[in-house]
Parts: structure tokens; C-alpha cells; sequence
């Protein structure tokens, strides 16, 4: 056996647990492509199954292994950013609206300037009927850059946020943005 100093083997044992993440992490992408019909441009965002369409038996089954072994990953890594981005929407493409919202909520407290952190959690907001705080969340998600406005308009996700009156006031920013970046 060899003696090494502490920081040498603190990083070591860094190093393996982050290969074996990333080993893991390129496991279910590749996983979710072979499983997955559904061709989705790199632009959206996380939730692209948002159509709600009724999954089969087995498609419900790989899901459920999917969120299982996700849910071992965060557990061992309760930080692992990639890992809690897939089982948020695993959660969401499941129907497990308040669970993939707590996992939204650690993703913004983990990355709180990332702007697609904020849209998708303004998403779960508002799959959850929290209306105030999905507005209050998208706007974050503007201000941090986000500017897919086709999306926004069209995301079902968002389906509630839009019905409310709140939904004006973003509305009306969002038509600001789009002659700003014209």
C-alpha cells in the first residue's frame, strides 16, 4: 500500500467518485436516447416531454428505474448538479410534480445564476399552481439571460403562469426583450 499526503488522496478520492458519477451520468443519456422517440433541439429546455403524453407500461417501468438509480446517485451526492437535471424531469415526465419542484429548488439554491435553472423551476412553480413564485422565477430566468420566447409562449408547462393576470406584467417584459435583441 502507498502512503500519500491527505491532499493528494482527498483529490484521488475525489477524482474516482467524480469519474464514477460522469461514468454513470453518460449511462442514462445513453440510456434515455436508445428509450427516447422523441428528437428535442438542444435549445429547449429540460422538460421536453412536456406534451403529457400517457406513457406505456414498460415506458412507466424504465422511468421508474431511471428515477431509482438517479435518486441512489443523489444520495450518495447530494450536490451532483447533471444528476438532479435529469431527475427533476424524470420526475416531471412521471407526474411527480412536487417532487421534481424540491429538486428544482436545490438546483436554484445550488446555481443561483444559471438561467435555465430558474425557467424550469418557474416551470414547477407553476405545474404546482404557485403562481407568484413561478412569475417570480421566470423573471429571474430573464434577467439571468434566458431568452427562448418562443417557448415561454408556447412551453405547457407554463400553462398556468399564462392564465393567471400576473402573466401581463412578464409579458409585457418579454416583448421588451424581443426589440432589444433585434
Amino acid at each position: 500500500m502507498y502512503a500519500t499526503s491527505g491532499k493528494f488522496s482527498e483529490f484521488f478520492l475525489y477524482d474516482n467518485r467524480y469519474s464514477f458519477f460522469m461514468r454513470e451520468t453518460e449511462k442514462i443519456f445513453y440510456i434515455r436516447e436508445s428509450l427516447s422517440d422523441n428528437l428535442v433541439p438542444s435549445r429547449m429546455p429540460k422538460k421536453p416531454f412536456s406534451s403529457r403524453k400517457k406513457l406505456t407500461g414498460q415506458e412507466l417501468r424504465d422511468l421508474d428505474v431511471e428515477i431509482s438509480f438517479l435518486e441512489g446517485v443523489i444520495r450518495r451526492d447530494s450536490d451532483y448538479v447533471e444528476a438532479l437535471q435529469i431527475l427533476g424531469d424524470a420526475y416531471t415526465r412521471r407526474g411527480e410534480f412536487s417532487e421534481g419542484l424540491k429538486v428544482d429548488e436545490q438546483l436554484a439554491r445550488l446555481r443561483p445564476d444559471d438561467a435555465l435553472v430558474h425557467y424550469n423551476l418557474a416551470c414547477s412553480y407553476s405545474l404546482t399552481e404557485h403562481i407568484q413564485e413561478s412569475g417570480a422565477s421566470l423573471e429571474r430566468a430573464l434577467e439571468l439571460g434566458y431568452r427562448d420566447f418562443k417557448w415561454i409562449v408556447a412551453d405547457p408547462d407554463l400553462r398556468n403562469l399564462r392564465a393567471h393576470t400576473s402573466y401581463r406584467k412578464i409579458r409585457a417584459k418579454l416583448r421588451e426583450l424581443k426589440l432589444q435583441t433585434r
